[in-house]
């Protein structure tokens, strides 16, 4: 059976669609909209009536869930979360979620409360991932570091060594799972790599939002070759 599902990607993210469309079988269709920037700064929300549009122009395509992959977007509002799934899911008729919560309900999933934080942001995004984990998930965030891009453009161009070379910077043993916030980041294929070299789960913008969404669609097969998170598919 073919399961469709729909993504808002910022519209300078170069990275969703390839991630998915190369790296998903078949019977997991990914339809993308995108979102122009509030203007708020590089990393600020979306616009709302991007998000409205979009998200009811994915509905008609019959999509069974949808999601917003602007991890980001959710750290400037305390409600950003609550609002705009709201908003998503009335628009296109079906369950909404956005990345940062499907990061917070995976790294739960797997039965971890300590993590590291390893993002493309600046170090005041990445300070505001920090406090996010830490009061809506209970999480303890033991280290973070953040690569200081200015725009969406530079992460695209990041390559895994900036992940990898990080890890090892920060890597402890009472760290359970590293994090790894940035949808335009290329992450998906390297994750296999870097829970061999590290001994313990990585959980990406783009893994998490797919896991969540599969997990909402009703999939349960594993996917090999992109992680423990997709390959256990521990439930939400």
């Amino acid at each position: 059976m073919t399961h469709h599902f729909g993504v808002l990607i910022p519209s300078t993210n170069t990275t969703v669609e390839i991630e998915y469309n190369r790296l998903l079988p078949p019977t997991l269709q990914a339809h993308v909209g995108r979102l122009l920037t509030s203007g708020a700064g590089p990393f600020a929300p979306s616009k709302d009536e991007d998000v409205d549009y979009q998200a009811r122009l994915l509905g008609t395509s019959k999509v069974e869930v949808i999601s917003l992959a602007q991890t980001s977007a959710s750290l400037f509002a305390d409600d950003y979360d609550t609002v705009t799934t709201q908003r998503m899911s009335k628009a296109a008729g079906v369950p909404a979620i956005t990345s940062a919560q499907a990061i917070g309900q995976a790294v739960r999933a797997l039965g971890a409360r300590s993590i590291a934080l390893v993002s493309p942001y600046s170090q005041p995004v990445i300070e505001r991932a920090k406090h996010y984990y830490e009061s809506k998930y209970g999480l303890k965030v033991l280290a973070l570091e953040g690569f200081a891009a200015a725009d969406s453009y530079m992460i695209g161009k990041l390559g895994p060594e900036n992940a990898r070379d990080a890890f090892a910077r920060i890597h402890r043993p009472e760290i359970e799972v590293l994090v790894v916030p940035g949808g335009n980041f290329p992450t998906m294929s390297f994750v296999p790599a870097w829970e061999r070299d590290f001994g313990k789960p990585v959980v990406t913008t783009n893994q998490a939002a797919l896991w969540a969404m599969m997990g909402i669609m009703g999939v349960s097969d594993p996917l090999p070759r992109l992680g423990r998170l997709l390959e256990e598919m521990p439930k939400r």
